[in-house]
């Protein structure tokens, strides 16, 4: 099952701005970026919040909470 646990992508796609812009922003390989817009990988946390603020937006707005897993549900369910 494929996680997607950042909205870096979508945001971008919102602002009219590329991967290869956030990429010489941040001052990072386009490659790194892309990985991150795909969710293959995941940025540090300093970088997702240098992510917000650059695109002027909360961290919220970057993460996808909703598909992320409650471990007391799923301690309950395996009991």
């Amino acid at each position: 099952m494929s996680r997607k646990l950042n909205r870096i992508k979508t945001v971008l796609v919102d602002q009219g701005r590329t991967n290869k812009w956030l990429a010489e922003q941040l001052r990072k390989d386009p490659a790194t970026v892309s990985k991150w817009c795909t969710n293959t990988s995941q940025p540090s946390l300093e970088v997702m919040m240098s992510i917000a603020k650059l695109l002027n937006v909360e961290m919220n707005d970057l993460v996808r909470l909703e598909e992320m897993p409650d471990p007391a549900i799923k301690a309950v369910t395996n009991n």
